[in-house]
């Protein structure tokens, strides 16, 4: 592809990540959002059509349910993959991995998400550690929420020469947000069974490098994760010296509780008066009043958006696979202009 032509891009699933996707396609000013496909028939998919979004029916059972409900359907999945150079997945769990083989058949390039295993795609995707293994590959998978922040933060320090080996304790929402009324927990904290947790493997799916072990409970709230690391480096460091390595990635935002922001609800009020959509929060929230160096160990503490954080992580690999921006720096930029991530540090002054 040329610098003039726009990436042509389909959205299979328009539900808490697939509407963020498609929303995020839509301000890139080098891609073209064909359509999306869903099979809900409510105020989900007419949601998509009232932003002038074409709507086509994931499940061609569905399309008359969907008539029926006075949406405009414009086609099936196979209309839609027909239109695009590439399909971003955003379907439920295991649903993805079926729709694997649709799209190979097709010889469409396709984009899966952290619910489906490593394995599905051979290829895992975090912009800011492995954008060149991605460039021309026919598919990824851009790794869940959790393991996107894991990789972000370790990967800089392991940039800055910072990282030796790494222990976390994530502290896991219980459901997203709007379905808090099918599911989720109360009263009560629900550890994960194993030890480690699935996100410290998952990290390494990205770089096999990182000496990383994850411990996960899952917490009766919605808002978002919440993640503690004990780091041991590989020499003694000032905290300035971290805070620089922290500092040096674009996706990584220093916030501080002495300016309010001291738990996950401040923050996501904050992303709602900065005018994010849905009060995304694409950036690892990180306390720089928090960390704490001790000689060659650092501890820190950061929050993770669920349903944002693999946004930009999703638009960089659109890029990658289509080769329409062979370098992941220059790629990394241009999303971060047109979803904004860098404002939200140019608000919270730091030392």
């Amino acid at each position: 592809m040329t610098d003039e032509t726009q990436i042509r891009v389909a959205v299979n699933g328009y539900g808490v990540i697939g509407k963020r996707v498609a929303d995020a396609v839509a301000v890139q000013k080098d891609m073209d959002l064909v359509g999306v496909a869903d099979v809900v028939a409510d105020w989900r998919a007419r949601m998509a059509t009232s932003k002038g979004f074409a709507l086509y029916a994931a499940d061609p059972d569905r399309a008359p349910a969907m008539r029926a409900a006075g949406l405009e359907v414009t086609g099936g999945l196979d209309d839609l993959l027909a239109t695009a150079d590439i399909v971003v997945d955003c379907t439920p769990k295991k649903v993805a991995a079926r729709n694997v083989e649709t799209y190979r058949e097709k010889g469409i390039r396709f984009i899966l998400h952290g619910g489906e295993k490593h394995e599905v795609t051979g290829h895992s995707f975090v912009a800011e550690a492995n954008y060149a293994s991605t460039v021309g590959r026919d598919s990824t998978r851009v790794v869940s929420c959790n393991t996107t922040s894991i990789v972000r933060t370790l990967t800089a320090l392991k940039v800055a020469g910072l990282l030796g080996s790494a222990r976390g304790t994530l502290l896991r929402r219980a459901t997203d947000p709007w379905e808090s009324h099918l599911g989720g927990i109360m009263n009560t904290l629900v550890p994960e069974p194993e030890i480690p947790s699935h996100q410290g493997p998952d990290a390494q799916s990205v770089d096999p490098d990182l000496d990383v072990i994850t411990m996960a409970v899952k917490v009766p709230q919605t808002l978002a994760h919440l993640h503690y690391w004990s780091v041991r480096m590989p020499r003694k460091a000032s905290k300035d010296e971290v805070l620089d390595a922290f500092c040096a990635s674009s996706r990584i935002a220093l916030i501080r509780m002495s300016d309010g922001l001291g738990a996950i609800n401040a923050v996501k009020e904050m992303m709602a008066d900065l005018g994010r959509p849905n009060d995304s929060l694409y950036e690892v929230a990180l306390w720089e009043d928090m960390l704490r160096v001790e000689g060659d160990e650092l501890f820190y503490a950061y929050m993770v958006d669920n349903q944002a954080i693999v946004i930009p992580e999703t638009i960089d690999a659109i890029r990658a696979l289509t080769q329409a921006e062979p370098d992941g720096a220059a790629s990394i930029a241009r999303t971060n202009a047109a979803l904004g991530v860098g404002a939200f540090a140019a608000n919270t002054p730091t030392r």
